[in-house]
């Protein structure tokens, strides 16, 4: 059986959900070029799904297109992340807070027992891209309690840095924001909403000013030369 054979109706649609779950896990990583022949391949598909994916892309940010390099994933400039981790800390203070108010004591029990999932394979020294995701569970689970509408603009924050470039495949960053996270954990416990929001706020700048302190982490992205295509006129090379 050919690969397309079990394609959902849309082509477009799986060529980008590949496409976004191949960014998600480091496949594809900022910098990269998308070439619209070997993607097709890739996912046995004709190349018309795959331009159509790209546009829908360029269109939300993800990618972008210039006439001199093609379709690449957007590198964030530093200004940009900067911007990227202050808004985060605005939305994740915010919904800590609100966590606070709607939390359950189950809802407590699952924080703290995904806290522990994290605490225990820093210590065991699993790899980054694990750590990196039960970083994700321990966030995720504390905005859990909020709400559809939150849960989903933090989402869209967060799927703007990859697994290829955490924080979490340094010790010393680690063993910093395992702390962070207890001291956001004794607010919760607490059930104190102000402390809790002000903890998740401080928490995700130092993440932004350990980010600084490493050439590999930080974002050195530079503006684009010009603007980008729009999305009808995206071609990849």
């Amino acid at each position: 059986m050919s690969a397309s054979d079990g394609l959902p109706q849309s082509r477009t649609a799986y060529v980008l959900e590949r496409l976004k779950a191949d960014l998600d896990a480091g496949v594809i990583n900022p910098g990269d070029q998308l070439r619209q022949t070997a993607i097709a391949k890739r996912y046995g598909v004709s190349p018309t799904p795959v331009r159509e994916a790209l546009r829908i892309l360029a269109a939300d940010g993800t990618i972008d297109y210039t006439s001199h390099r093609g379709a690449t994933v957007r590198d964030f400039t530093p200004e940009m992340a900067h911007d990227l981790y202050r808004m985060r800390s605005e939305m994740e203070g915010f919904a800590c807070e609100l966590a606070v108010e709607r939390m359950s004591d189950a809802d407590h029990a699952r924080i703290v027992a995904a806290n522990e999932r994290l605490i225990e394979a820093t210590r065991d020294g699993v790899d980054p891209t694990t750590l990196s995701l039960l970083n994700k569970e321990l966030h995720f689970s504390i905005y859990a309690g909020t709400s559809p509408i939150v849960i989903e603009c933090i989402q869209l924050l967060w799927a703007r840095f990859k697994p290829s470039v955490t924080l979490w495949g340094v010790t010393s960053f680690s063993s910093a924001l395992d702390h962070d996270h207890t001291e956001i954990l004794d607010a919760l416990a607490r059930r104190d909403g102000p402390a809790a929001r002000e903890a998740m706020s401080r928490h995700v700048m130092h993440a932004w000013e350990l980010r600084q302190t490493s050439d590999d982490l930080r974002a050195t992205g530079a503006a684009p030369a010009q603007a980008a295509a729009p999305a009808s006129d995206v071609e990849a090379s």
